[in-house]
């Protein structure tokens, strides 16, 4: 919390709250300007130059703490939603991280969408980034599945070509 003067040494309390309202801050800055200058103007401006109240001299020192009261539930009330706002991030977060979990087939390897689909994986990734796919065999498969099958077509056509 602040309590500036209108009029200070070196720079005016309502530059003050300007520069304060114009620097980002995760701690909010409650201010109060204090001040013998009372026209309508004169507190129109201090508002819009960002300070939270406004109080002419002289002032009552009971007005004054109650003043202050408000302002520290309102800097209470600040520190909670900033509290609050930081739990919602870590949350969506953590949202973002189970999106990118993909419920996928252990036999067929196909991964189901948002909306219940199976698909195959090239096309539901195909669908959700910029990716294209280019297909080959890897070692493994060349010497478990395309060797058997090469030599299950082989022997069929030598069935063939001697039956």
């Amino acid at each position: 919390m602040a309590i500036l003067d209108w009029i200070m040494p070196g720079i005016e309390g309502i530059d003050i709250c300007r520069r304060l309202r114009h620097q980002p801050t995760s701690t909010p800055v409650y201010v109060i300007v204090l001040t013998a200058r009372d026209a309508k103007e004169d507190l129109v401006a201090g508002l819009e130059s960002g300070a939270n109240d406004y109080l002419t001299k002289p002032f009552n020192r009971e007005e004054l703490r109650a003043r202050l009261i408000v302002g520290q539930r309102h800097v209470e009330l600040q520190h909670r939603l900033a509290e609050r706002v930081s739990e919602l991030e870590d949350a969506l977060s953590r949202v973002k991280q189970l999106q990118k979990l993909l419920p996928i087939c252990c036999y067929c390897k196909k991964i189901r969408d948002d909306q219940n689909y199976w698909q195959q994986v090239e096309t539901y990734i195909s669908r959700h980034s910029d990716t294209r796919f280019s297909h080959g065999i890897c070692p493994d498969c060349f010497e478990n599945v395309v060797k058997p099958e090469l030599a299950a077509l082989a022997a069929l056509q030598d069935d063939q070509v001697t039956g």
